[in-house]
């Protein structure tokens, strides 16, 4: 018999035992491991409707990919958590309940990765179908690349700088800070820091990766650690791509896929804070990594950086927001002398005898001036985009307090009421030509029919195109035409709107005079959509990405903006007016109560927390009607509240309160609180 039966005979002996026991099948193979290409990590803070429009790119970029997906959340409140449940079951989530940081909670996911290499990618971004194949590839191709990083666009189309960047050495950290790589970017020298002399469309070696979207080789980071912790936002890429370089590995820019980066969504550039956060992560990096010398100077370069900037950041934000009250107090106070020196001259004193007190007169306006100015604010004059309507209602309501004031002053204070009246009319001409003037001059933020002029064109499928039309109907965007444009040659051209195929979006954006393209991301692939942005980046039009089933549009108006965002528009009580008008009320209601303390005490049930409450209030600790402890933390924040929307209601369960603290965050009313307050009102000093 050949010696191969016996050797048959004892393996299928073996096979026939394990057979009847499952256990010892499974130990076989729980250990072997996952066969994983890549480890997507994206850290979300606050950015709900961007993360939705990255991860739908994100899957599709996948098909045919083995990998695995991280959503690392820092304790966001916007619903971020419940929409990737919901939208995303496949994402492995990690939910902080703190801000934890990038660098931390990039590190918490890459603990976890069994891929052979490790994405770390912004939550505003979307990326092509080809990106993770692409680059996969050449990374398989590149032993020596340890990181790897792509051309970026920002939400029109434009290159962004920050796709490849030099070591910011204390040379390239001065030519940075004071202008020189700007004024020189094709200098090897001066335009170091973007690597500006380099083809932004070859691969090159450069020093550092983009946070933003950071291939990284997980070999390499066993090697090298992970993040450092010592960055909180910003730094941590460039410290870890010098790690890399310091390994003996390069890092490569890679130019032949292209990805949009809104920049920046959860962080505004502009803000102190980002200043000091930028500039001080920059000192950590040149104190781990460059001599002491050369640690030193770059720390006084950078300090140097801080304070200028920062001063500068302050003034000019400070400066934006009092230009046009100042200005609007200058034009109000001068437009009472005017009124004035009209009616003096006239109407009272005809006969050219008379006059009114100059020092009485000069107080009094300065005094009218400021209350108008305060009135027009708390109107929401001076919110953006301005409305005409609430600078006449503020001017009104100043009006109003101007008469009630002057009619308890003594006799001797009082000098007409005839200039308020006429003043109030000045006044009102003056800041509603002032508008107009800047209206005209196209001053952001005050374009009064910006609106209602848009001209929008829609890229998908007649049913898509619907769904996108409707959904703009619920938003604050009232478009003065909406076109259809089919992604198919021989797409409808019956269809209601219907202008032409995407092969003529150019001459459709011409003959229409179109502002806006909508691209249906559920009929385009992100490589489409980002090739037509190519294209027509020259065009005089903006772009925004409807991602299938959203409730949202996103885009980006300017390489300088983070995005702009269509949503349906709720009067959230997270909004700047109706946070405004809530603590007016609270401090209002507040001062009534204190007023009456000695005969509204006598009605409360708990009149010892009812004092604490009123102060507390008072001094804004507290508001009288939000949430109870324990709310949903993904509803939008207010203060600790004494009393819940369903208070007069006696409600028990949860999920009926829930469905009202919704239904109050979203739709919120002045007169909703008061009607709680009086409904309750016994039960103010609820604890």
């Amino acid at each position: 018999m050949p010696a191969i039966f016996p050797k048959i005979y004892v393996l299928c002996s073996f096979l026939a035992g394990i057979s009847t026991c499952p256990e010892l099948v499974s130990g076989l193979f729980v250990n072997l491991p996952i066969l994983v290409q890549i480890s997507i990590i994206i850290v979300n803070y606050n950015v709900k409707h961007f993360i939705e429009q990255c991860l739908h790119s994100v899957f599709r970029a996948l098909k045919g990919i083995e990998a695995e997906v991280f959503v690392v959340d820092n304790n966001s409140v916007d619903g971020s958590v419940l929409l990737i449940k919901e939208k995303f079951p496949q994402v492995v989530l990690i939910e902080n309940k703190v801000n934890a940081g990038f660098s931390r909670a990039n590190n918490q996911a890459i603990r976890q990765c069994k891929g052979k290499y490790v994405l770390l990618l912004n939550p505003d971004t979307v990326v092509q179908e080809d990106t993770f194949s692409k680059t996969i590839a050449f990374m398989d191709s590149h032993p020596e690349a340890g990181g790897l990083g792509v051309k970026m666009v920002d939400g029109k189309g434009n290159f962004l700088p920050e796709s490849k960047r030099g070591l910011p050495t204390p040379a390239v950290a001065f030519y940075k800070i004071f202008g020189l790589s700007k004024l020189f970017p094709g200098s090897k020298e001066f335009g170091r820091y973007h690597l500006t002399y380099l083809d932004k469309n070859k691969t090159h070696a450069i020093d550092v990766l983009s946070g933003a979207f950071m291939l990284l080789r997980k070999a390499t980071l066993d090697k090298i650690g992970l993040l450092d912790e010592d960055y909180f936002m910003y730094g941590e890429d460039i410290d870890l791509s010098y790690r890399i370089i310091l390994n003996g590995e390069k890092n490569y820019y890679y130019p032949d896929t292209t990805i949009i980066h809104y920049k920046g969504e959860s962080t505004k550039k502009s803000s102190v804070n980002y200043v000091f956060v930028f500039y001080r992560a920059m000192a950590i990096f040149a104190r781990k990594h460059f001599s002491q010398n050369r640690a030193r100077l770059f720390s006084f370069l950078i300090n140097f950086a801080i304070y200028l900037r920062a001063g500068i950041s302050v003034s000019w934000r400070i400066a934006k927001q009092l230009f046009v009250p100042l200005l609007d107090f200058a034009l109000i106070f001068f437009s009472l002398f005017a009124v004035k020196e009209f009616y003096e001259k006239q109407v009272k004193f005809t006969g050219g005898e008379g006059t009114y007190t100059p020092h009485l007169v000069k107080w009094a306006f300065l005094a009218y001036s400021f209350i108008w100015v305060v009135s027009i604010f708390f109107n929401g004059g001076y919110d953006k985009p301005v409305k005409l309507k609430r600078v006449a209602r503020g001017v009104i309501a100043g009006m109003a307090l101007i008469l009630i004031g002057y009619s308890l002053l003594p006799e001797a204070y009082r000098f007409s009421r005839a200039i308020i009246l006429l003043g109030s009319a000045s006044t009102l001409l003056c800041l509603l030509l002032l508008r107009l003037v800047f209206h005209f001059a196209k001053v952001r933020g005050y374009v009064l029919w910006q609106n209602e002029s848009k001209r929008i064109a829609i890229v998908g499928d007649t049913e898509e195109f619907d769904r996108v039309t409707g959904l703009l109907k619920e938003t604050h965007v009232k478009p003065a035409f909406t076109g259809f444009v089919s992604t198919t040659e021989n797409g409808s051209s019956q269809h209601t709107g219907w202008l032409g195929n995407i092969t003529q979006l150019n001459e459709v954006i011409q003959i229409h005079q179109l502002q806006e393209i909508i691209f249906c991301s559920k009929n385009l692939s992100s490589q489409q959509i980002i090739s037509h942005m190519l294209q027509l980046v020259s065009a005089e039009v903006d772009f925004k990405i409807a991602p299938p089933g959203s409730l949202s549009i996103i885009g980006s108006n300017s390489i300088d903006t983070a995005g702009d965002l269509y949503v349906i528009d709720f009067n959230s009580v997270s909004k700047p007016h109706n946070k405004r008008n809530k603590r007016v009320l609270d401090f209002l209601t507040s001062l009534l109560l204190l007023a009456l303390l000695p005969l509204v005490i006598l009605f409360q049930k708990n009149p010892i927390s009812f004092v604490s409450n009123l102060f507390r209030v008072l001094f804004g600790a507290k508001t009288w009607v939000g949430y109870e402890a324990g709310a949903d933390p993904r509803l939008p924040s207010i203060k600790k509240a004494v009393l819940p929307p369903y208070a007069h209601m006696g409600l028990t369960d949860t999920e009926a309160k829930n469905k009202v603290n919704l239904t109050y965050s979203k739709n919120y009313r002045i007169e909703s609180d008061l009607k709680i307050i009086l409904s309750n009102f016994r039960s103010l000093g609820t604890k």
